[in-house]
Formats: structure tokens, C-alpha cells, sequence
């Protein structure tokens, strides 16, 4: 295959999101065992559901019958049926029974996709396989999940901007005393300083060097086999409540070439009373200037072309954003060449 060709391919599968990893669809309280629920993910119509044990199923939003959304459906003793002729398939994508048509031959065919998923920290994630890693790794998470020092929230929003604008954003700490110049926590800070990038064991961290500990200042990006993530900390005044600064976990999931679906986790380090305190007055009044700022964020980013990478003049300041893109770019090369040669040894 020509060079060409080959890098159309790779810039295609940054644009619709990298294979070979587990994202975050939904909050685990979305996804019910009384009716399915209808997601999209790297342009993927799924389809989710729990099971008569509880245990989270996932296959292909479509109907193996005329292509009906799954999702429209209804869940049957554990199975999904679809409302248009009540098809019956299980997690596995199998046609369990089409009771139209007993003894139909399409029962017992397998002909869906299904895909793994597994729940934590209130988020339901899926795994998307690729030939690399068709089966998926143990999903790497953020130490703040695993410790009883921290308490938050999680919130989501679907993005009208490919999932690549979410991620350089996040990598891109200057634009916090600019965008976020009026908020409640990022109205303080100079609006000039230069930027450094340091690796760590699993990643990179993006900072100002004159600055730390008055705005949104750095992000530490983390990448594992199967999963990628960063956090960050915006400093709290005092009247904010106890437990330090609130340190953002942020996943961002590709829903399609134009739209992507934010995962924010809001935590902080409180344990005892103080822990209750902090998450009453987070619900009562902290809530919504978050949402704020996070709109702010949306707003912005929904507002660029989605071919604004083409035209943009990139300077100090965006030392982070180089680094995810060239980091993003290896991985689909690699996913890429290693189709390309699967596809040569078949023929």
C-alpha cells in the first residue's frame, strides 16, 4: 500500500479515536436491568444492558433481523428483545429465540458483536478491541479511585468537537487564567509565563514555570496499555469548604468524527465529618459553578472548525498539546501497520 494511503488511514483512526482501549459510556446508575440503553463510541451504535445478575452486557446496537435499534427495546430475563419484532438476543450476541417464528433458523446464531465492560467509580466502561489486543487489559485507574482519602463526583457531557479538541484543552493549563478569567477558582494568576514538560513513569506532566498553586497551573496525563487519562488541580479559597484543592480526573470518549462525551471525576482529600460537609456544599452550591466552567470549555471548543488543526500556528505555550498528538499519532501508526500486515497474511 502506498505511503499515502497508509498515512490517511493513521490520521483517520487518530480522528475517530484509537482502537485497543477501555472509555467510559455512561454513569453506572444509567444503566439499568429494566431497559437498555443506547450509546455510540468510536462511531459505534451499542447497546447496554444488565443482566439477570446484575453483570453489565454490551453487543451491537442493531437488530440481526432488519437492523432495529437494540436499544429500543425491552430486556427479557436477562436478554434484550427489539420492539419492532421481538427478536431475542443475549450478551453474546446470539439470537436466543424469534417468537414470531418458532424453531426459527436464526436461532442460535451468533450474529452480533459483543464487547466486555466492567463498572468503577460510578462509570461504566467498554473495551474496544483491535488486532494488537483483541482481548482487553486490566483497566489502570487513578490512585484517588482506590483510596478511601478521597470522596467526589462524577459528571459527563456530550461535546459537539472531535474528542482530539477535548484532550488538547486539557493538556493546555495557560488557558485558565484567559477562558476561566471570571470564575469562582481560576480568577487569580498571571497571564504570562512560559510552559515546561517533564515525563514521569507512566506518562507526562504539562506546567507553568513560573506558577503553581494559583490557577489551573498543570496536568499530569497517564497512559496504560488499554486506558489514558489525566488529572489536574484547581486551587480552592477557603470558603469553598474543607479538604484542600479539588483535583479533576478527566477521560474523554470519541462518540464519532465531530462529537465526543466528556468524564469528569470531582474529588477531594476529606475524610470524617468534613467529608459529608464538603459533599453537602458541593451539592447546594459548588455544583454550578463547576458546570460553569465547564461550559465554558464547551462553548469554546464547539466553536472551532473541525479543521482548525490545519490552519493553527502552534508556540511555546502548546508543549503539552504536541505531546498527546505525536503520542496519539505512534499508536494508531502502530495499529494501523499491524491491520495492514493481518489483512497481507490472510490473502
Amino acid at each position: 500500500m502506498a505511503d499515502i494511503d497508509k498515512k490517511a488511514l493513521i490520521e483517520e483512526r487518530v480522528n475517530q479515536g484509537l482502537l485497543g482501549q477501555w472509555y467510559p459510556v455512561a454513569k453506572s446508575v444509567e444503566v439499568k436491568d429494566s431497559r437498555p440503553y443506547g450509546a455510540k463510541l468510536l462511531g459505534q451504535k451499542l447497546v447496554l444492558w444488565r443482566d439477570k445478575e446484575g453483570k453489565i452486557q454490551c453487543i451491537e446496537d442493531f437488530c440481526p433481523h432488519r437492523g432495529a435499534p437494540l436499544s429500543y427495546g425491552e430486556i427479557h430475563d436477562g436478554d434484550i428483545g427489539c420492539r419492532y419484532h421481538g427478536v431475542i438476543v443475549d450478551g453474546e450476541g446470539v439470537v436466543k429465540r424469534v417468537p414470531a417464528m418458532p424453531e426459527c433458523a436464526l436461532e442460535g446464531r451468533k450474529a452480533l458483536k459483543s464487547f466486555h465492560t466492567t463498572e468503577t467509580h460510578d462509570a461504566v466502561f467498554v473495551y474496544m478491541p483491535s488486532v494488537e489486543q483483541p482481548e482487553p487489559p486490566e483497566l489502570a485507574m487513578p490512585h484517588e479511585f482506590t483510596s478511601d482519602e478521597w470522596t467526589g463526583f462524577l459528571c459527563t457531557s456530550v461535546w459537539s468537537t472531535n474528542y482530539r479538541y477535548a484532550i488538547d484543552n486539557l493538556a493546555d493549563p495557560m488557558h485558565g487564567c484567559y477562558l476561566h478569567a471570571e470564575s469562582f477558582t481560576l480568577a487569580y494568576g498571571a497571564k504570562q509565563d512560559l510552559m515546561k514538560l517533564d515525563k514521569t513513569d507512566d506518562g507526562f506532566r504539562v506546567s507553568r514555570v513560573e506558577q503553581a498553586g494559583d490557577n489551573f497551573d498543570w496536568t499530569e496525563f497517564e497512559i496504560h496499555p488499554g486506558t489514558m487519562f489525566c488529572f489536574l488541580d484547581i486551587p480552592y479559597p477557603p470558603a469553598a469548604g474543607p479538604g484542600g484543592n479539588m483535583r479533576i480526573v478527566g477521560f474523554v470518549s470519541p462518540i464519532d468524527a465531530t462529537t465526543c462525551k466528556v468524564f469528569f471525576w470531582r474529588l477531594r482529600k476529606v475524610s470524617g465529618l468534613a467529608r459529608e460537609s464538603w459533599r453537602f456544599l458541593y451539592r447546594a452550591m459548588l455544583e454550578e459553578r463547576h458546570w460553569h466552567v465547564l461550559e465554558q470549555d464547551r462553548v469554546m471548543l464547539e466553536g472551532m472548525p473541525d479543521d482548525a488543526r490545519k490552519r493553527e500556528m502552534l508556540y511555546q505555550h502548546d508543549l503539552g498539546v504536541s505531546r498527546i498528538r505525536q503520542m496519539l499519532t505512534r499508536a494508531a501508526k502502530s495499529q494501523i501497520e499491524a491491520e495492514l500486515t493481518a489483512s497481507e497474511a490472510a490473502e
